[in-house]
């Protein structure tokens, strides 16, 4: 299953109301039925409404099955989904099965503890990074173990709690950059480029040799040229599309959007050239011959073991305790950070 993430906003529908809930009957094996056999803490939504829904449970430590590996994290990142997962927003507009209980986090950094039949690229002690890209589970990676499909898994030696930021907003930068098609000395925009969403696609654009034209905020600009980015808009500009095209005559060549302008950004590329946006429902009609396409990431281990081989700059705004997720989560949606947030088990 794959789901659509964006920067910041990751807004597919509204938060649902502080508090709100869908009640349901709970037969979860890891929820209120404590086992005799190992046991892990890990966290969860209970209901759907504010950080206070969260709860640090203790559950059974779940095993692998065929083609899965059991990780022991080491980190795991607070993201944006995370939020609007919690809230209930996702269950509201469809996008996931409203839950008594829900699993929170994608990204993880950590070794692998355990492997199921028939994985052979993996062994116990290996260092891995990894994803997962369901939103209707019983456990996330906010947790001392989480099991993934192996095909989910890349190696890494970067450090955990660096690398455990780059899974899913790297993957899912570079795959708004593959849908573009662009090629060599082509012109990129880059809407929202200081995010974590956009600041990997910045990187990852000057590595692919495109020219990169940057839409973020003034205090962001030194940041942004030291990637690479050769061309600078200030995010408070009326008509960011005007400004593109007065730098870029006739447009860019394509555009990847992380802050959801929508058809604002859309202006500023080129008759016939191709669009790409990471925030959910804010495709415009795509005019004159432009591409539009909607990003919606998916686990994909040999990309992500690419870009970590790539050793992209891995930003970290602040580390905590798996026990203080709800304040992570408070913390995030106060805005303004530049990094991501980490839980540490």
């Amino acid at each position: 299953m794959t789901t659509a993430t964006a920067e910041y906003a990751y807004a597919w529908v509204r938060y649902a109301p502080r508090g709100a809930y869908f009640p349901m009957e709970s037969n979860s094996p890891y929820v209120d039925h404590m086992s005799d056999t190992e046991t892990m803490r890990a966290v969860i939504a209970r209901g759907y409404g504010g950080p206070e829904v969260l709860e640090v449970i203790e559950v059974p430590v779940p095993r692998p099955g065929s083609g899965q590996v059991l990780i022991k994290v080491q980190a795991a990142t607070v993201n944006p989904v995370d939020l609007v997962t919690r809230s209930g927003a996702l269950a509201a507009g469809g996008l996931m099965t409203p839950r008594a209980t829900t699993g929170i986090g994608w990204d993880v950094a950590g070794t692998i503890a355990e492997t199921g039949p028939g994985v052979r690229a993996f062994a116990v002690g290996d260092s891995v990074i990894g994803i997962q890209d369901l939103l209707d589970r019983e456990l996330g990676c906010y947790a001392d173990y989480v099991v993934l499909d192996a095909t989910a898994v890349a190696a890494s030696d970067l450090p955990p709690v660096e690398a455990a930021t780059l899974p899913l907003n790297g993957l899912t930068a570079r795959q708004a950059l593959d849908l573009l098609r662009l090629s060599p000395d082509d012109t990129l925009l880059i809407i929202g480029a200081a995010g974590a969403v956009g600041g990997f696609a910045v990187q990852f654009a000057v590595g692919l040799g495109l020219r990169v034209a940057v839409v973020a905020a003034a205090a962001d600009e030194p940041r942004l040229r030291s990637w690479g980015a050769t061309w600078f808009i200030d995010r408070d500009t009326p008509d960011p599309a005007t400004e593109v095209r007065a730098l870029i005559p006739g447009g860019v060549d394509g555009a990847v959007d992380t802050a959801g302008l929508g058809v604002r950004a859309l202006a500023a590329v080129r008759t016939r050239g191709a669009f790409a946006t990471v925030v959910g429902g804010s495709a415009p009609i795509p005019l004159r011959g432009i591409r539009v396409h909607e990003q919606w990431i998916s686990a994909d281990g040999p990309a992500l073991a690419a870009l970590a081989r790539n050793r992209p700059a891995l930003r970290v705004a602040a580390t905590l305790p798996l026990e203080r997720a709800r304040e992570a989560h408070e913390r995030l949606e106060a805005g303004g950070l530049r990094g991501r947030l980490v839980l540490v088990p």
